[in-house]
């Protein structure tokens, strides 16, 4: 998302003052210097050919952060993938306004992950929102909004990646409107308002008995790239492959049960009377010096 906003705003002709990565409030110098040299995520690369200041503070909602926005005389703050609520005191800084670029179509899946939420409930669109912000999440009144589609392959990854491209375009169509236009906010109706938080994490343990073979499907795409999705057989785990699997229509056999096996493959009967095929399936094997190196950098 940040590397998108980032384009968004360089084609729409704004100056970009600077910009603060969420991993600066969270990371020590050290293992942020280490994960950007060794794996540098595209907006990394993206500031540094562009040569955009990059700062680093505790906190946007700091005395210190609030300061460098009135030097810096920025007019529009812009915030994409932030799990730290922004106070009054920062957001009324800029001396336009403050607006957060949601990838939901608000008022509907407010929260921290509408890409996983609106595959794991079936919908056919989502959509990216740019709104002002104020002192409730995702609540603020709405500049632009457009579609996105959702397609009956998509993971979570496939959908995120079509969403921050609408999101690029529909900032600099808002930026541009903003030097030629006047532009109304419109309220969010709560009425259709819906927030989800985190998930719990059960949802990756498959339950064949209690699951049709449509929310199987929604919840493994919904997770990738997240979080791995697992089946239990012979009291081991196997990991799905998002991308390898496919629903059989009405069989015979009970939910849960398995009707074939081969060494990478299983065929699951749900709760529906289908089954899905499984292909290209892995033992987990819980790799302590993978996840300890995955931790560093």
């Amino acid at each position: 998302m940040l590397a998108n906003i980032i384009l968004g705003a360089q084609e729409a002709g704004a100056k970009i003052c600077g910009v603060l990565r969420y991993e600066q409030t969270t990371m020590s110098k050290i293992r942020l210097f280490f994960r950007d040299f060794f794996k540098p995520a595209p907006e990394v690369t993206l500031l540094k050919e562009s040569k955009i200041p990059e700062y680093r503070f505790k906190s946007v909602n700091s005395k210190e952060f609030r300061n460098l926005l009135i030097k810096l005389n920025v007019d529009l703050l812009i915030v994409g993938t932030w799990k730290e609520k922004i106070t009054p005191e920062t957001y009324k800084v800029p001396t336009i306004a403050t607006i957060n670029i949601h990838p939901s179509l608000l008022p509907k899946y407010r929260g921290p992950n509408p890409y996983m939420q609106t595959i794991l409930h079936g919908e056919k669109f989502s959509g990216v929102t740019i709104h002002l912000v104020n002192e409730r999440y995702d609540a603020g009144e709405i500049l632009r909004q457009e579609r996105v589609p959702i397609y009956e392959t998509d993971t979570s990854k496939e959908l995120r990646e079509r969403t921050v491209i609408t999101a690029r375009t529909t900032l600099t169509e808002l930026l541009n409107d903003m030097n030629y236009k006047i532009i109304a906010p419109i309220n969010q109706d709560e009425r259709y308002a819906s927030y989800y938080p985190h998930i719990s994490g059960e949802e990756r343990m498959l339950d064949f008995k209690n699951q049709t073979s449509d929310e199987i499907s929604r919840t493994i795409r919904a997770l990738h790239p997240f979080l791995p999705t697992y089946i239990t057989y012979n009291n081991k785990f196997y990991i799905v492959n998002p991308y390898n699997f496919q629903v059989v229509d009405t069989v015979c056999g009970q939910p849960a049960e398995i009707i074939s096996k081969t060494k990478s493959s299983l065929t699951i009967v749900c709760k529906d009377k289908k089954a899905i095929n499984f292909q290209d399936i892995k033992l987990y094997r819980n790799n302590i010096l993978k996840k300890f190196i995955k931790n560093i950098f």
